[in-house]
């Protein structure tokens, strides 16, 4: 990565990508907690974390490509 890109990504932007993270972290973790305190079946809690893990990339990988500004998924 050239020092070019470096300059193209603000601070503002990699602070505001860091605290996206830890919110969704904070709700994805406690999304993880309630599945298992809930005690789906072992079927229904599965899929659950399955989708779960999914979200969890699909908003990872938008907050990274935030930072370059070319997010597919832009929520007001």
């Amino acid at each position: 990565m050239s020092t070019t890109m470096f300059a193209l990504i603000s601070g503002q932007s990699v602070v505001h990508a860091v605290l996206v993270l830890i919110v969704f972290g904070i709700i994805f973790g406690l999304l993880h907690w309630l599945i298992s305190y809930v005690a789906l079946p072992e079927p229904f809690a599965k899929v659950a974390r399955v989708i779960l893990a999914v979200a969890a990339v699909i908003v990872l990988l938008n907050v990274l490509l935030s930072l370059i500004g070319k997010q597919f998924i832009s929520w007001p």
